[in-house]
């Protein structure tokens, strides 16, 4: 009988499987990287053993500190979560080598379907469909571009090892062929540690299903339904459901049928997923995920079941606990991947501190591996937290998840909480009738937006709270502390009206808005003329850091973060950032106009593409940065030479700091 786990993951998976654990009266243990010494899952399990460095080859995928850390806690028992070491069929038999119980398949099934080459032949084997292309995995790029340039665009490349649209690339021309060859091998070598891929035919506008399955390890399986996955953004999940809209009874039989025979036929033990594209009736298998998935909680809100126990009890014991009869699907679930992230900009991960994060009012469940104040690092992907709603019928599922959305607060850091409350009411959404590239495609058309013009009360709010700032800094002049409704150089005389000059300027990307302040009144009001609109506002504190603002003859709670420089604030209306700054007090150049070419987040230099002296082209890739397992790539903004670079390969550089300056030719 299992006694002690050591959970070998970080983030809310973590903390989810923790919560099991100790339901099940079992102890708990983690690991760490020398970035999360203070992190969430190590605070919230409350021992932990530091594995190594921030990177994650030096921590989460170092199979012998993992397995000396289960030693050093005394567990008997290790949960990979998803993700790092989760395929790893080496760690597995190390660990079975140490006399220590993986939570999850045997390696030699890992190794047959933990590949999307290997994957690929045994569904063949067994009869399951499966997409024309490459037979196995290919590790030599002359090899991939000649395979491609024989076959019918579009063609997809993936990582046999991959995960999360990581190492995959869609070739709808051959047009820099080589480098997206190169690039891809490259992405997957450094997040899965083998640059090997397999080439498919691509099929556009397909829906993306998956049958999360369970096995005993003798040939015995069952299903657990199916979760729709098709909403995705660069092969990236992000909102699910379960079960899928708009199946055929059929359709939804066979494609059933067809994982639990894949899983069967491979002896499958514990808790995995096969994945399915489907277009019209047709489905093809796609790849098998040997472990827990990121959306695992839709499918146990519609069936009522804890997956984690489900695995603790297979790896526990070597049978399923229930049978196929047993499994009922009721209601429906949606799930939400809420991202530090910026939508409007083609989804750039942002990394630094979170100041707020809180879900208090969500009214939805939540997974989350942040607390306020926490910080998302470029170690790591981005999740902030996943919100999970369910309900009687989709619909009901769908509103009750973009409610929880709206009550949502986080504040710090860009995130997609605006982009997923659009996602939810997209026409597509509502009625199912979306397919995998709709996001990119939306996106695409409508390329980098500019922000939505903020709210006359986002504005009012963020110009009282700089007011507040202001006199709260100056204790020395008496104008501010003696005379509480002074608010301004200006006289205290004649009718309660706005100074005749701005005291403040506030930003947001390129537009700006001057702001004149009045005396307050006897309510505590004061009269504002922000650009050309006057209101009457006040601003009053309330506990947990939310306050009130009274704008116009209207009510709203906000919650408001910064200083004199920037503010930051989210309501109910969504979330606003302002620059802040003294009306004389001038405005910053455009680093892009000057030619200076800027970190667009914390990452790592892994390539430099251009040398001092160098004629570069408008739009030319002169730097490649790392950063959260992506690529990111830093652009010449004109024609020119490169006159100065800052930065070389392996360098860890900063968001905004200046890497390499352009001249004009």
């Amino acid at each position: 009988m299992l006694k002690k786990v050591l959970i070998a993951n970080r983030g809310e998976i973590a903390c989810r499987i923790a919560r099991t654990c100790r339901k099940l009266g079992l102890e708990v243990a983690t690991v760490h990287s020398s970035a999360d010494r203070f992190a969430r899952h190590v605070r919230e399990i409350g021992e932990s053993v530091e594995l190594g460095g921030a990177a994650p080859s030096e921590s989460y995928l170092n199979i012998e500190a993992i397995i000396a850390a289960a030693r050093r806690v005394g567990a008997d028992a290790v949960h990979p979560g998803y993700g790092f070491v989760s395929e790893n069929a080496d760690f597995v038999r190390a660990l079975e080598a140490a006399g220590l119980t993986f939570i999850g398949p045997r390696a030699d099934t890992i190794e047959r379907v933990g590949g999307k080459a290997s994957a690929k032949r045994e569904a063949a084997r067994l009869g399951v469909p499966v997409i024309p292309g490459s037979e196995g995995g290919m590790t030599d790029p002359a090899e991939v571009l000649r395979l491609v340039r024989g076959m019918t665009l579009p063609v997809l490349l993936k990582a046999v090892a991959g995960g999360g649209g990581r190492g995959m690339a869609v070739v709808d021309t051959l047009d820099g062929l080589e480098g997206r060859i190169e690039s891809a091998m490259r992405e997957a070598e450094k997040s899965f540690g083998n640059g090997e891929l397999i080439v498919e035919r691509y099929l556009p506008q397909v829906r993306h299903l998956e049958v999360q399955v369970a096995g005993d390890g003798q040939g015995h399986a069952i299903h657990l339904f199916e979760r729709e996955c098709t909403l995705q953004r660069r092969h990236q999940k992000v909102i699910e459901e379960a079960p899928s809209s708009g199946l055929s009874p059929q359709l939804r039989a066979a494609i059933l049928a067809d994982a639990v025979k894949l899983a069967a036929g491979v002896n499958y033990r514990g808790l995995g997923t096969v994945e399915f594209v489907v277009t019209g009736e047709d489905h093809y298998f796609l790849e098998v995920n040997p472990r827990l998935q990121v959306e695992h909680p839709v499918t146990e809100e519609v069936t009522g079941l804890d997956l984690v126990e489900l695995q603790l009890r297979i790896a526990d014991t070597g049978t399923l606990p229930l049978t196929q009869a047993d499994v009922r699907c009721s209601g429906h679930a949606f799930e939400a991947r809420l991202c530090a992230e910026d939508a409007a900009a083609g989804f750039l991960p942002a990394t630094g501190r979170l100041q707020v994060v809180d879900f208090s009012r969500a009214g939805v469940r939540i997974e989350s591996g942040v607390d306020s104040g926490d910080e998302i690092s470029p170690h790591y992907d981005s999740m902030i937290a996943k919100l999970i709603a369910h309900a009687s019928d989709r619909d009901s599922a769908r509103r009750a998840l973009l409610a929880g959305l709206r009550e949502s607060t986080v504040i710090g850091l860009v995130t997609n909480l605006e982009f997923l409350q659009e996602l939810l009411e997209w026409p597509e959404t509502r009625d199912a009738t979306f397919h995998t590239r709709l996001i990119d495609e939306r996106h695409a058309q409508r390329g980098v937006l500019a922000p939505a013009a903020p709210s006359l009360e986002h504005l009012a709010a963020a110009a009282l709270h700089w007011l507040a700032q202001q006199r709260a800094g100056s204790p020395a002049l008496g104008c501010w502390t003696l005379w509480d409704n002074f608010t301004g150089w200006r006289l205290s005389s004649g009718p309660i009206q706005a100074a005749p000059q701005p005291a403040l300027v506030l930003k947001a990307g390129a537009a700006e808005w001057p702001v004149r302040f009045s005396m307050r009144d006897a309510h505590g009001a004061c009269t504002l003329v922000i650009g050309e609109q006057a209101v009457i506002a006040s601003l009053q504190p309330l506990a947990a850091g939310r306050s009130l603002l009274q704008c116009g003859g209207r009510a709203l709670e906000l919650t408001i973060r910064g200083d004199a420089r920037q503010v930051e604030l989210a309501s109910a209306l969504g979330s606003s950032v302002f620059a802040a700054q003294p009306y004389l007090g001038g405005a910053a150049g455009d680093a892009a106009a000057s030619g200076q070419l800027g970190a667009p987040m914390m990452g790592k230099v892994v390539a430099v593409k251009a040398a001092v002296g160098e004629t570069v082209a408008l739009g030319q890739t002169v730097i490649v940065l790392e950063s959260m397992k992506m690529e990111l790539h830093v652009t010449a903004p004109f024609e020119g030479s490169l006159s100065s670079l800052r930065c070389r390969v392996g360098d860890m550089v900063e968001r905004h700091q200046v890497l390499a300056e352009v001249s004009p030719a």
